[in-house]
């Protein structure tokens, strides 16, 4: 039920990043088109781009968590036995709680701080630049604790002990067909 809601999830973030990636296009793109041929531009144009742009990081960066896309290596942890494989994705899964927990607190105290500050152009509170670390915070630490119960109640099968998708050592096809192998 949770893997659903989280899938359903990304799949609306998804489509939010891509709204916010037109945006940003749609504006930058109007503000040279404006300034090169009219000599004038869109006055929110930078900072609304901007502010966008964090917001699609932090979305993207919770379905990369969510899908286990983000950089890798899996040179000593790939050969560890089941135990030790155990034991490391823990172990990292309580680090990342961790700094979860620490950028929370920083994105927060940040955000309440710049509660009553506005931006120059759009006159918007300056906490909606900061927002996105506390929503990232929480919802990545969903993520984190629901793959960590996840692992400690064994739901985990041992070819999902590494969470890496793809190395250098062999092309991506090579590894897209070994998937297809162990799936039948």
């Amino acid at each position: 039920m949770i893997q659903k809601f989280m899938d359903g999830f990304c799949k609306i973030l998804n489509m939010v990043m891509a709204i916010c990636l037109a945006v940003m296009v749609i504006l930058v793109f109007g503000n040279v088109v404006m300034r090169y041929a009219f000599n004038s531009g869109i006055t929110l144009s930078e900072e609304l781009s901007r502010w966008l742009f964090v917001w699609m990081t932090f979305m993207g960066a919770i379905v990369a968590l969510k899908e286990h896309g983000h950089l890798g290596t899996d040179m000593l942890v790939g050969k560890l036995g089941t135990v030790g494989k155990k034991f490391c994705l823990a172990l990292s899964y309580s680090l990342m709680l961790f700094i979860c927990w620490l950028l929370f607190s920083g994105a927060y105290q940040q955000t309440m701080i710049n509660l009553g500050s506005t931006s120059a152009v759009m006159e918007v509170s300056m906490a909606w630049i900061y927002a996105p670390g506390v929503i990232f915070a929480v919802l990545g630490g969903l993520v984190l604790l629901t793959d960590l119960l996840r692992l400690l109640t064994g739901q985990l099968r041992d070819e999902d002990l590494v969470m890496v998708q793809d190395t250098e050592e062999s092309p991506h096809g090579e590894n897209k067909a070994a998937e297809q192998r162990r799936a039948l």
